[in-house]
Parts: structure tokens; sequence; C-alpha cells
């Protein structure tokens, strides 16, 4: 299913557990927002068009949230029960910490969730439903977007003088090269180093991201997936020299790879992080995307004939 559908089930999920509060609801509403991550996962990687507009990045996934603003922002709007945050339209144009995944996570698997599937926490139920709403409508809203007949799509895959995005083919192709380099280092020089230290010792597990609701390592397959998914619709191997071909099926075969080892690592992050086998399929992941980084960045950009080391994560 897609992003859209996912979110939309999740605002369901969560109007269902305000209506009628019960464990089952309570397990259902966790069910969906899980389904959510691991579609936003894959979707997040399209890190240019509609989705850059209006701070819906931010908005629907604050992270890394380094110095816990966002949590601590969440934590003081379930304690003073705000009733504003519980009005979808007047949660939009609050912080972005406020209003999505990580704001959602919280109120499902933070301290005292549990008292969700009982009612007694009417405002802890009503505020997720808002954020789950918010999530739903930028969902919608990006899909509309990308698929309207002059939408993000048509433009991107059809460039020419008169293409306000894009006037012609080098521009695309430049703009989907620097998606797969800066992603993959996102991936693991923020997402996965952001926890798994150079040794043991130095593993953070509170600093990885989905820890809460132990969709981690879900959350990392996702992400290589949606580069596999926008690789392969973006026909881009078959733009290589024939002698180059190889690298397109190269590159599939590790994507797979890396989603197939990130989905291996089941249950909390701190538990994985602490069973060597586990930890060393972190690592092995690591690797993986360390080899894509090389055979997108470096063999194929010069096969394209671009010039390689574009990355917004260094802020050129």
């Amino acid at each position: 299913a897609s992003l859209d559908e996912h979110a939309a089930g999740l605002a369901k999920a969560m109007h269902q557990l305000c209506e009628a509060p019960s464990e089952i609801n309570l397990e259902a509403a966790r069910s969906a927002f899980s389904g959510t991550v691991e579609a936003w996962s894959v979707a997040e990687i399209i890190a240019f068009g509609p989705i850059k507009e209006n701070n819906r990045l931010e908005r629907m996934l604050y992270w890394p949230d380094r110095k816990s603003i966002g949590l601590r922002q969440v934590q003081a709007t379930l304690a003073s029960k705000d009733p504003s945050a519980t009005d979808p339209v007047q949660l939009a144009q609050k912080s972005v910490a406020m209003q999505g995944l990580g704001a959602l996570e919280y109120v499902l698997y933070g301290d005292g969730a549990e008292t969700l599937a009982g009612k007694d926490e009417s405002y802890r139920c009503a505020y997720g439903e808002a954020v789950a709403g918010n999530v739903e409508t930028m969902a919608g809203e990006v899909r509309d977007a990308w698929q309207k007949p002059d939408g993000f799509a048509s433009l991107w895959a059809n460039p020419g003088p008169k293409n306000p995005l894009y006037r012609d083919g080098n521009e695309a192709v430049t703009e989907l090269v620097g998606v797969f380099i800066n992603e993959l280092d996102m991936i693991r020089d923020v997402r996965l180093k952001g926890f798994l230290g150079a040794k043991p010792d130095a593993d953070k597990p509170k600093q990885a991201i989905y820890w809460r609701s132990r969709n981690t390592a879900a959350s990392l397959a996702g992400n290589l997936s949606g580069i596999d998914q926008l690789f392969q619709a973006s026909k881009l191997g078959d733009a290589l020299p024939a002698d180059a071909q190889w690298m397109a099926e190269s590159i599939h075969i590790q994507l797979s790879n890396g989603v197939t080892t990130a989905k291996s690592i089941p249950g909390p992050i701190d538990k994985a992080l602490a069973d060597p086998a586990l930890r060393d399929k972190l690592e092995h992941f690591a690797l993986i995307t360390s080899s894509l980084s090389t055979l997108i960045g470096t063999r194929m950009t010069a096969e394209f004939g671009l010039t390689a080391g574009f990355s917004s994560l260094d802020g050129d």
C-alpha cells in the first residue's frame, strides 16, 4: 500500500482508539503506525519536489531531535493539555516537532502510553488523532502534487526548454543521481552511525530513529527499498553505455541485500546492539551502503560525465 493509504488507515485507527479505548484498539493503532513508518521510510528518499515544499519533510518527521527539544515540546503539550493541539488545522501551524511521526510515536509508545487503552487519557488520544490527521493530509497533498497532469512526476519525466523545473535531461539525471548519493550518505552517516558506534561501547541505542516503537531496522530497510524503487522506476540503468550496464544490476542486487539484512534484525534496537551476531548485521548494512556510495557516486557519475562529490548534508 502507498503512503497515503497507510496514513489514512492510521488516522482511522487513531479515531477508533479515541472513540473506544481498549488494548485491541491500541495494538491496532500501533500496527497502523508501524505500517505508516515503513511506507514513509520508502517515500522520504524522494527528498525533492513536493515533499520539500511547506516544510513537509520536517513536519512529517522531525529527526534527529539532537537536544530533545521536540520531545520536550510534545511532553509539555501532553502535560498542559493545550486544546489547540487537538485540532489538525491549528496543529499544522505549530512547531514542526509536534505534528509528525516522532510526536505520534511518543503518544503511542512513550511514558504513559499504556493509559491510551483506558478511558482516562482522552487528551493524549485526541492529540495523537490530530497528529495522525495532519500526517494523512500531508501524504494526500504530496500524492496530488506528484500525480496531477502538470504535476511534479510529469515535469520530471519530460524535461525541455519550456519545463519550469528541468530544461534538459541532464538536469533531471543530475538531480536524481544527487538524491541517490545524498540519501545513501544520510542513511549511513546520520541514521545508522547516529547510534551504531565504532565499537560496541560507543553504541547509543536511544539515539536510534524509532527506537521506542522498535521500527529502527524496518525504517532502514524501507529507505533502501525506496532507493531501489526509485532507481528501477527512473530507468537510469538503461541510460548507461553497454559496457557499464552491469552497474545497474549490481546496484539493484546490493540494495536488495541491504533490505534483506535490515529486515533480519528483529525487536528492540538495544537488544540487537547487545547481540554480536545482530550487531554484525548492522555493520554489514553499513558496508553495503558504502559500497553503493562508491558505485553510484564515483563509477556511475563518471559514466554519465557528472562531477561526483555533491552532498546536501555538507550544505554545499
